[in-house]
Order: structure tokens, then sequence, then C-alpha cells
């Protein structure tokens, strides 16, 4: 186990933060499920992308590039998503090497688990 601070920006290591969500554990708010998706891009790890991809939004595959470098995530806003919620909205930017990605994305509660819905680019 490594004590580094996890991707996703929180000061716990990944093993505590986000690495608990990508081993089974279900994400409690739309925002600890925006952050452990991020950290999924980060790590490569397509397949915790599409299981937590609502079903009707959720892409047949997902391909990404190995070439790209995440370097950092900023949620901006969050509204609903919380246990009392069945939706919520996050607002991040994540920066990469070269650039940075700025979206709200929706989330809903699936059988009482957070998912993916879709999301908007904000410029």
């Amino acid at each position: 186990m490594t004590s580094r601070s996890c991707p996703c920006g929180l000061p716990q290591p990944y093993e505590a933060c986000c690495g608990r969500y990508h081993s089974g554990a279900a994400a409690p708010t739309a925002e600890a499920l925006m952050r452990s998706r991020y950290c999924a891009f980060v790590k490569g790890d397509a397949g915790y992308l599409l299981r937590t991809w609502h079903p009707r939004t959720r892409p047949g595959t997902l391909e990404l590039d190995p070439r790209m470098r995440w370097t950092g995530l900023e949620i901006l806003d969050a509204s609903g998503g919380s246990a009392f919620h069945a939706v919520g909205t996050v607002e991040f930017r994540a920066s990469y090497r070269g650039g940075s990605l700025h979206e709200r994305s929706r989330f809903e509660r699936v059988d009482g688990a957070w998912v993916y819905v879709d999301g908007e680019f904000v410029q």
C-alpha cells in the first residue's frame, strides 16, 4: 500500500479513498462517484467506468487512450447527490497534460447506487 494521496485530490491514500469503490464498495454520494470515475480514468479502468454508467446512456464499449495523462481534479460545484437525493449534478474541471476539461455531470440512483448519466461541457 502506498501513502500517496488519492488521484481525486482528497488527502487519503487511494486504497482508502476511491480504491475501495473500484474494489466494489458503493459510492455514498454523486460527488464520491464522480471522484472515483476520475480516478478510473487516471488508472485506465474502463470496466469500472462502464459499471458506474447509467444503463440507458452507457456505451457498448469504452476505449481509453493510454497516452492520456490526467494531472488533477477540481470540484467547482455540486448539488443534490446525497443520501437524501435521487439525482445530483457535479461540475468539475479535470486537468490533463496540455489542457483541461470542464464538465457538468448528471448522476442518478439505480437500485440505490449512484451512476453517471451524462454530462455537458462548459465553456
